[in-house]
């Protein structure tokens, strides 16, 4: 398998052995998830970004796969709205939205995708499986296609059709499960019988991975943009499902600071939707591992992660760099997606919404002064689930 420079191989997030670019799944020591390892001192901070891939390959020299072998659809390079309003209503000095909804299939999981059906191509293992919320699963199914790879997504019933329809129309094969989430994740082994290749999040150790190029992004855009005098926002707010999201950033951050590019990661702050927060309740309790959550229910089924994979990765990114966690309603998170769509032109769907309510909660309990400027990541496209949000509105009577 073809590697970039700077790429040391696996190491276990619990036990520290280390392993090959060879390995593929959790450890088989311990079971805790492995993650990629890299020697920033072969890196020349000045040239990260300046690599010759598309989109987030531009920063190959700190991913595993080198551009020339990458599976890609140009992910990444999504673009940092500058939303005046959002900020006034806020009362701080500038806030944009990270429109993750711009990637190839509206979702911030194409840059973790990308780099997880690269490992598989580059091992030539298939078929290719996972179960996923929604996103992931289309994700999945449209790299495996670009790859030439049969995969199949592991649904629960509620998953979006927009989901449904686009997995089969990329080619994937679909198994829609009954319940939710997690008995779709243990569909996928009492269904398949043959022997796969994982792209579950934190099973695969590449999917986290990607998710740290949106921090390499902000730094540049943040340059370009901000009216502040640091390189990056003085708070980034993001939802939090997985834990991919979350944990993939803030690695990306404390490699900025690493690296030299930035004095200090900002704030961060994940927030989940009340009815399903496990990550958010692990952080408030002061402990190191998610347990999980007893009857799930939130609207936002991109969010209703029981137990998440990532619940402790994501825990112990914030607990690195002082960040915080939060929950807000659905009412509000639908609120607040609608009210960015109407103002400043972003599709913003319901996780985004979640993140966007979590900025006015901040603003509102003094978290974010007036002299802050914040980024709120808007992890898909608001059309995946539009009759989530036309619900919404029907619901006051619009």
């Amino acid at each position: 398998m073809q590697t970039t420079e700077a790429f040391e191989g696996l190491s276990c997030t619990d036990c520290g052995e280390t392993f090959g670019v060879e390995e593929h799944g959790r450890c088989p020591d311990c079971g805790a998830p492995l993650s990629p390892t890299y020697d920033r001192d072969v890196v020349d901070p000045a040239a990260l970004g300046d690599g010759d891939g598309p989109g987030q390959y531009r920063f190959d020299a700190l991913l595993p796969f080198p551009a020339g072998v990458a599976v890609t659809a140009g992910e990444g390079d999504t673009p940092l709205v500058r939303t005046d309003r959002l900020a006034e209503e806020l009362g701080v000095a500038a806030a944009f939205v990270k429109d993750e909804g711009r990637n190839p299939t509206g979702t911030f999981h194409d840059r973790g995708m990308s780099i997880a059906v690269t490992a598989a191509a580059e091992r030539g293992t298939e078929p290719l499986a996972l179960a996923a919320a929604g996103n992931a699963g289309q994700s999945a199914a449209a790299y495996a296609g670009r790859a030439g790879l049969r995969s199949y997504a592991f649904v629960p019933s509620r998953t979006a059709f927009s989901n449904k329809a686009m997995v089969n129309v990329h080619g994937g094969e679909m198994r829609v499960v009954g319940g939710r989430y997690g008995d779709a994740a243990a569909a996928v082994d009492e269904q398949l019988a043959a022997d796969y290749h994982s792209l579950q999040e934190f099973t695969t150790p590449y999917r986290h991975d990607g998710a740290k190029t949106l921090a390499y992004e902000l730094l540049e855009a943040e340059g370009d943009e901000a009216d502040g005098s640091g390189p990056l926002p003085d708070a980034i707010v993001l939802p939090a499902s997985t834990g991919e999201l979350v944990a993939g950033a803030v690695e990306g951050l404390r490699d900025l600071v690493a690296l030299g590019l930035a004095e200090s990661v900002p704030d961060v702050y994940a927030v989940q939707a009340a009815g399903c927060a496990p990550i958010a309740a692990a952080h408030e309790s002061g402990v190191e591992t998610v347990e999980a959550w007893d009857g799930p229910d939130t609207i936002v089924g991109e969010l209703e992660i029981d137990d998440p994979a990532g619940g402790d990765r994501a825990l112990a990114a914030l607990a690195a760099v002082d960040g915080d966690a939060l929950t807000v309603e659905d009412d509000d998170a639908l609120e607040s997606a609608v009210t960015v769509a109407r103002t400043e032109v972003i599709e913003v769907g319901g996780a985004g919404g979640v993140a966007l309510a979590g900025a006015w909660l901040l603003a509102e309990s003094g978290s974010l002064g007036a002299d802050d400027e914040v980024v709120i990541v808007n992890p898909d496209s608001g059309v995946k689930t539009p009759d989530v949000l036309r619900s919404h509105l029907m619901g006051k009577g619009i």
